[in-house]
């Protein structure tokens, strides 16, 4: 049993530094160590001077709060699950970093399950993630099939599920700065990708791409459209539907692909068969990940604010865990069009060509 020290005197060597002995070196009680080095609501009330040398003590003696004290006081975990579909993708890291920013401030960590689009482990993960005592969850654009007994936020979430908030881009919006972007360039003859099943935002997207194609009076030839196939987050996922394209002979001089990504994938299709970008075909990304701007050339793009996505998803989460706040079951953001290197107007004398 650890020898009572007096007041002033420095701890034994290799003595485990605990409240009570923090205490005993300050010459104050451990519940006043513990309202200063937890923020406790009472804090206030004690002399700035006291947490001054409350927090110099614990510093010198590298002391530090227990996390299981702490959870089984506040019969709280201070922890999240987050599911993702990869985390080397780059929408997917661009949500988290507005999350982890936001959950560090709150002094909230989080537990990262990587699922890679299969439904096995999205039906599991949750299950081995709340054994784990997460307190609610955040889920980035992955398709949920039923509620969970905690409390959810779904970034790029579309299905009406019981307790979960899902926070979306305005895809109609977004779909018409896209459109009438090309059209007011000139363009009356676009290509499209359709994002694959396992994306949470491909139904919604394209429907929306449709309503608007329909609004500005653009024939959207069957030849002109390609499914993505794809489960993957590199530059494949638009590469070989690109090259589809090019082998139908349809007549298009732009494209819009379902992210940017794929939009990368598809410039180097097109390099590929001699066709330059803008010059010949424009093509428009959506996100705007950190990479658009500096590939060549340079995307135009749908921007989603991403980051902020993310910081909304996580400030949403603890106040509906702490009881705060209630939310509808939508939450839009806005998107924004970024027009860069990859669009121009039609290249006349290729339609001359074509023709």
């Amino acid at each position: 049993m650890p020898k009572k020290i007096k007041p002033g005197t420095e701890p034994p060597p290799g003595q485990p530094i605990s409240l009570k002995t923090l205490g005993e070196y300050l010459n104050l009680s451990p519940a006043t160590i513990s309202l200063v080095l937890n923020n406790a609501p009472g804090v206030r009330s004690i002399p700035q001077e006291t947490r001054a040398r409350v927090t110099e003590a614990a510093a010198k003696f590298d002391y530090r709060p227990s996390f299981y004290a702490r959870s089984l006081r506040k019969r709280k975990s201070f922890t999240i699950g987050v599911l993702v579909p990869e985390l080397s993708d780059g929408y997917a890291t661009q949500v988290l970093a507005g999350v982890e920013e936001f959950l560090i401030e709150e002094g909230y960590f989080y537990l990262t399950a990587s699922h890679r689009r299969k439904p096995d482990l999205i039906e599991e993960y949750p299950r081995l993630l709340m054994e784990r005592s997460v307190e609610g969850f955040i889920v980035i654009d992955t398709i949920l099939e039923k509620c969970l007994s905690l409390p959810v936020v779904v970034v790029a979430g579309h299905r009406k599920i019981e307790g979960v908030t899902n926070v979306v881009l305005d895809q109609k919006r977004a779909a018409e700065l896209a459109l009438r972007h090309l059209y007011q360039l000139g363009h009356r003859k676009i290509a499209f990708m359709r994002g694959g099943s396992h994306s949470s935002d491909a139904d919604d997207r394209w429907a929306c791409l449709m309503a608007v194609a329909r609004d500005l009076k653009l024939v959207v030839a069957p030849e002109n459209a390609v499914q993505l196939e794809l489960r993957v987050s590199t530059p494949e996922l638009g590469f070989m539907p690109t090259n589809e394209l090019i082998a139908r002979g349809g007549d298009f001089t732009a494209l819009v692909a379902f992210n940017d990504i794929s939009a990368i994938g598809a410039i180097r299709a097109f390099m590929n068969h001699g066709l330059r970008v803008p010059e010949d075909i424009s093509v428009v990304g959506f996100d705007d990940i950190q990479g658009a701007a500096y590939h060549n050339p340079s995307l135009t793009t749908i921007r989603q604010p991403l980051q902020q996505m993310g910081t909304v998803a996580a400030r949403i989460l603890l106040q509906r865990i702490r009881g705060q706040a209630t939310f509808p079951d939508v939450v839009p953001i806005h998107p924004e069009l970024v027009i860069r290197e990859s669009t121009c107007p039609p290249n006349s004398k290729r339609a001359r060509r074509r023709s």
